[in-house]
């Protein structure tokens, strides 16, 4: 199995992110970046987005800058923990983006840094995350 396709099905099948809107663009193995637009549906103000929108746009920006350095191995990540800083809010119709950096690689658990700013390049959130690493194999997803 070609590791890039791994990546490829993922991105097919992350029917949360296609929810969110959410665009990736892979940089290299182990960093990441997504772009979306605040919309009305995440909003949990008048104009602020929900805190929750914002983290999940975080777990998306640091698990898939983990996979993109864990397919190189056939692997694929799951989320063990992270912990965020929501420094600024992010407004309607503001354009966000999140960036993932894969800091370090041990046997099995990738260490993440993730970043979200707006389009004014303000840095909205911050965090770290932890990811383990497991064999493609044992995922749910299929060729």
């Amino acid at each position: 199995m070609m590791n890039k396709n791994i990546l490829k099905k993922y991105n097919e099948t992350n029917q949360f992110g296609n929810f969110l809107k959410l665009k990736l663009n892979l940089i290299k193995p182990g960093e990441v970046n997504y772009t979306v637009k605040v919309k009305n549906e995440h909003l949990a103000t008048l104009n602020s987005a929900h805190g929750g929108f914002l983290a999940a746009i975080f777990d998306q920006v640091v698990g898939t800058a983990a996979l993109s350095k864990a397919v190189l191995e056939n692997n694929v990540v799951s989320t063990v923990e992270f912990k965020i800083n929501y420094l600024k809010p992010a407004f309607l119709n503001d354009e966000l983006t999140g960036f993932g950096k894969l800091i370090s690689k041990g046997k099995r658990l990738y260490t993440v840094e993730g970043k979200i700013f707006n389009q004014n390049k303000e840095l909205l959130v911050t965090g770290i995350a932890t990811l383990n690493a497991y064999p493609f194999k044992k995922s749910d997803m299929i060729f």
